[in-house]
């Protein structure tokens, strides 16, 4: 990298496109870029940030580029067991029970969680409420559409091979995947920013899987301050499995699977002004 030119351009993608660029590591950006300097031809930064000024629909491009979309149904298949014998154990008192999907790309964690609620009689569906939310509006888009397909590079049957019974909840027509009316019913999007964005509040369980790999570590801790006060007292985060509770915040939370990066929160969490 061409560190003033880098940095030029960065500052333009976060005055003028809105993209908090500053929280997120340089080289994941850099990645991104570089891709859609090769898409435009551009062979230097400097020239890529004209293309950004003159090219009206390069700027959602980039945008759409630096969403974080690395995502699948059932990922990491020994987890969503872990996630599913914890939804079991919340669902017992009879109560309802609010997850948020944070981050939720194309959607699928978030139908991931739902079908899940469906496929276990431990668990009243009908009770389950699911948040799912994004900072990018294509990515929410696609996600209220629940129809995916399968590619060279991505098998969705295979994914699904987590359930039994997983025409039950999905329609297949050749590589084309829609998500059935039942599973889409209890599941809610809309766009938040866990960087600029307030809390939410209530949540019994909050997902939040394979973001913070991708973060500065200055921004890790307040993003999951973001998240945590998001959480009822005593109330469940997931967290991906190469990822760590940053040691300030440790304190506030019990394991409850070490492995599945499975956590308790023990004392609430407040952000920080």
């Amino acid at each position: 990298m061409t560190g003033d030119a880098f940095e030029t351009l960065l500052a333009y993608v976060e005055e003028e496109l809105g993209f908090a660029t500053s929280h997120y590591n340089d080289s994941y950006l850099d990645r991104r870029i570089s891709a859609r300097m090769r898409r435009t031809g551009a062979e230097s930064y400097r020239e890529y940030l004209e293309v950004l000024e003159d090219d009206p629909g390069e700027p959602e491009a980039l945008l759409d580029s630096m969403s974080i979309n690395v995502t699948g149904f059932f990922r990491n298949p020994e987890v969503w067991a872990g996630i599913g014998e914890l939804l079991a154990e919340l669902s017992a008192d009879g109560g309802r029970l609010r997850i948020w999907s944070a981050a939720c790309a194309d959607g699928r964690e978030a139908y991931s969680l739902s079908m899940l609620a469906h496929d276990d009689d431990r668990i009243d569906e009908e009770r389950v409420e699911i948040l799912a939310t994004d900072v990018h509006e294509g990515a929410i888009e696609t996600a209220r559409r629940g129809v995916y397909e399968a590619s060279r590079t991505v098998d969705v049957g295979e994914q699904l091979a987590f359930l039994d019974e997983p025409d039950r909840y999905v329609e297949r027509s050749g590589n084309r995947f829609r998500v059935r009316d039942g599973p889409r019913r209890p599941v809610s999007f809309e766009r938040h920013d866990l960087i600029t964005d307030p809390p939410k509040s209530g949540f019994d369980v909050v997902v939040c899987r394979n973001l913070f790999i991708y973060i500065d570590n200055a921004y890790k801790e307040s993003i999951l301050r973001t998240i945590a006060a998001s959480l009822r007292p005593g109330g469940h985060l997931v967290i991906g499995k190469a990822e760590t509770i940053p040691p300030a915040l440790a304190p506030a939370f019990d394991v409850r699977e070490s492995r599945l990066r499975i956590y308790r929160l023990a004392e609430p969490v407040r952000t920080r002004a």
